[in-house]
This record gives structure tokens, sequence and C-alpha cells, in this order.
């Protein structure tokens, strides 16, 4: 035990200049420090944070990311190729959080587009509110679940090969889809071009500061990128977007960001240098241990709300036939209140 421990201090604690074979996505540089060794599955992946910058990122890759996300990512997550009826119940419950984040967004009908739609929960929300929605889904067994189930328009695929016209949407959402792509620079330049010039470009990702989790899980194969609110601000605006608003959960695991278009990207060749903030990320990514952790009632409290969900995931599902009517039972009481309140917006 006591050289395990030591292992994983030197693995962590590592603070030399390194260099990394893959290029930062933010400024280029391939100037870095490690963070830590190990993925939550306890498994070797390299984290490295650039040490120009702040951005924290995979090196090497741990996997083929379009393999692992269209076969093997629900498996390994979810053990399962179809949404079970506690994975859509948890997934109805999130979409509702998520709508109260941008309903200042939809007020009117809109036409929106939900990037990485899984099992199709919020983007049948959305339209159950009588927006019009578009899906991208890269996970086949999910995404044939959502158009059979809802009746969604869902494109299987990765963004990155998706086929929609310049301009074409009002809002577009990407809920913890970024951290997982290749290139998020690219993708979030490719969501830029189909928004809509006054157009919303909606962005929650994990937060590589939050100290929520157990240090040991802080970083995971499935996650290729870590961002903060600088390095997420700072790769959207090279890509041609400005923050309109963000906000932090109140555990400070998740970051969501609103964006609005630029006239341009910026031009390629512009340095992007962040003093500090590699000094920021590191010092809380290193300073985060378990001892500390445990001082904190968080774990705790993490395993009696697991407790109660899993009673109350039981009892809600037990009667539901389909998937679809675990949803409208859910949504029910959401829609009548937003129906009773923008009657006379057009929506009811």
């Amino acid at each position: 035990m006591a050289e395990i421990m030591r292992e994983q201090r030197r693995e962590g604690g590592r603070e030399g200049r390194e260099s990394s074979s893959i290029p930062c996505n933010l400024c280029g540089g391939t100037d870095v420090s490690t963070l830590s060794n190990r993925s939550r599955s306890g498994k070797r992946l390299r984290t490295v944070i650039c040490r120009a910058c702040g951005l924290v990122w995979s090196d090497p890759r741990p996997h083929d990311a379009r393999r692992f996300y269209e076969e093997e990512y629900r498996l390994a997550y979810k053990h399962t190729y179809q949404p079970k009826p506690k994975h859509i119940l948890r997934a109805g419950k999130v979409a509702l959080s998520r709508l109260e984040k941008i309903k200042d967004l939809l007020a009117s009908p809109k036409f929106i587009l939900d990037v990485g739609t899984g099992g199709g929960e919020f983007a049948y929300l959305l339209r159950s509110l009588g927006h019009q929605v578009q899906g991208v889904e890269p996970n086949r067994g999910y995404a044939e679940y959502s158009r059979r189930e809802y009746g969604l328009a869902v494109q299987i695929g990765f963004v990155q090969d998706a086929m929609f016209p310049a301009e074409s949407f009002d809002v577009v959402t990407i809920w913890h889809v970024l951290e997982h792509t290749e290139d998020p620079g690219a993708v979030l330049a490719l969501l830029r071009s189909w928004l809509k010039p006054s157009g919303r470009l909606v962005v929650e990702v994990p937060n590589v500061e939050a100290t929520c989790q157990a240090p040991k899980n802080t970083f995971h194969e499935a996650h290729l990128y870590n961002f903060n609110v600088v390095t997420l601000r700072r790769l959207a605006k090279k890509q041609g977007l400005h923050e309109i608003r963000h906000v932090i959960s109140r555990d400070g695991g998740n970051i969501t960001m609103v964006f609005g278009r630029e006239e341009s990207p910026l031009a390629s060749d512009v340095a992007i240098d962040v003093p500090g903030n590699y000094e920021w990320i590191a010092r809380i990514v290193r300073g985060h241990s378990a001892w500390r952790h445990h001082l904190t009632a968080t774990p705790y409290v993490r395993v009696w709300q697991r407790l109660c969900r899993s009673l109350e995931e039981r009892r809600e599902t037990a009667a539901a036939s389909s998937g679809k009517e675990l949803l409208d039972d859910l949504y029910g009481r959401e829609l009548q209140t937003c129906f009773s309140i923008q009657s006379d917006k057009g929506l009811a």
C-alpha cells in the first residue's frame, strides 16, 4: 500500500517540463506538464496540461474515438446498447434541469439542434414544448431508439460528419459532448457555422477544477479534453464565438456556457496565452487529495443520494410500459406550466 501511495504521488505531482505528441488544441503548444498517469478505471492514462494556456487533454489518445463512441461507450458506461427505464428516468430529470438553464432562449418557437442526443430525452422535451428539433448521435442503438420511441429526427453519426445548411438554427445545444471530441476547436467552428447570426450555442462540459469527485475519478478514458471557464471561453472565442453568460453547477462539477456569434473567427496566427491559468489548474488538481476529499461531507452525501435515487427509480419506473410513457408522465407537470405561461406566445 505504501508503495502504491508513493507511485501515485510521483504520478500526480510531476511538475517538470515535458513534451506532448498532440499539440494544444487552444494555443498549439507542446510544452506540457503531466497531471496524472492513471484513469478512474485504474488503467494507464497520461493526462497533460499546457503550460502556456492551461488546457488539459489525454496524450496519447486512449482509444480509437470513432470506434469507441459508435460501439463501446454506451456498453462501457451504461452496460446496454439501448436505454433502460432507469436511464430514461435519470436522463429525463437531467433534461428538465437543462431546460431550466436555457428557458430564456426558448420563449418562442425555435429551430434547435441537439448534438449528442443520446436516448432522445432532451430533444423530446424540446419538441413537446413546440420547437422544431434535429439531433445527432453516434451510437446507433441509442439513436434508433430515440427515432422509434419518440419519432425524433436524428442523424446517426458524428457531429463532424453531419450535414446541415449554414445558419439554419436558432439554438444549438451540446451537453457533455465537447470533451469527448478529438478536435473541440473544429467542432465549435462547425457549430458556429450552423447558427443563425442571432443564434445561441449552449455548451456544457465537466469542470477540471471540480473537487466534488474522488481524486482518482478526475480523469478517465472517455474524456479526451478537460476545460475550465477560461480555456472554454478562449477556445470558443478563437472560433468566432463570444460568451454571453456561464454558470457553474452547485457542486462545482459542470460548466454551462452560452455563446453568440462573432462576425469572424480569430486569425489562425493569433497567439493564445493565458498567464496564470496553468498554475491555477495544476494547483487545484494536485491539491485535491483523497484525505481532504474524505474530510468533506461530499462522499457520504453522495452514497446516501445514490441509495435514495435507486429506491425512487424502482418506484417511478414500475408502472411505465415504455420510455415515452415514462417521459410523458415526468414532463407532464412541466409542460402544463409552460403552456399556461406561454400560451399567448404561440407555444400552446
